[in-house]
């Protein structure tokens, strides 16, 4: 009888890898089927913004971008730089071809702003809305008719 013991002892370990396995099986289907739902939203969320962005295509903002600036501002103390970087937006392609032609002369007021302006004038978010007025003023007191709708700043650095 010690032999049928043994295989008793022996059978009842299979079983509880048998539930083990059975387990990970329910775990690794409910990840897989979890995954199949996300990766359904993610996918079909994304293509509806494709979908919108080619119907908004028409209304596309047309921006026009300029070089960087570099200027010395002072700190009160020390003079430190400030690079920043600016694209204007227009109302239309015929707009940012007067940009194209009036570069020089856009470049110019924004340079002889930037270098007006002191460590505290640009440090924080209202002195950074006042500096894009400031520059916007500018730009369409050189364009006619008023042509910028926004200026937006894609790099701004104070050293």
């Amino acid at each position: 009888m010690a032999p049928k013991d043994d295989q008793v002892t022996e059978s009842k370990p299979e079983k509880g890898k048998g539930k083990m396995k059975l387990i990970l099986i329910i775990v690794a289907a409910v990840v897989v089927v979890a995954g199949a739902v996300a990766g359904y939203f993610f996918f079909a969320g994304g293509h509806k913004a494709e979908d919108a962005v080619k119907t908004e295509s028409k209304g596309a903002p047309v921006i026009y971008s300029l070089e960087p600036f570099i200027v010395n501002i002072y700190d009160g103390q020390d003079l430190r730089y400030l690079r920043v970087r600016v694209e204007i937006e227009v109302v239309s392609e015929e707009a940012k071809a007067e940009m194209e032609l009036r570069k020089a002369q856009v470049r110019d007021e924004i340079l002889v702003l930037l270098t007006t302006k002191t460590m505290l004038d640009v440090r924080d978010q209202q002195g950074k809305n006042q500096l894009r007025q400031e520059i916007l003023t500018a730009a369409s007191n050189i364009l006619t008719a008023g042509k910028v709708k926004r200026v937006y700043f894609t790099d701004f650095v104070v050293q």
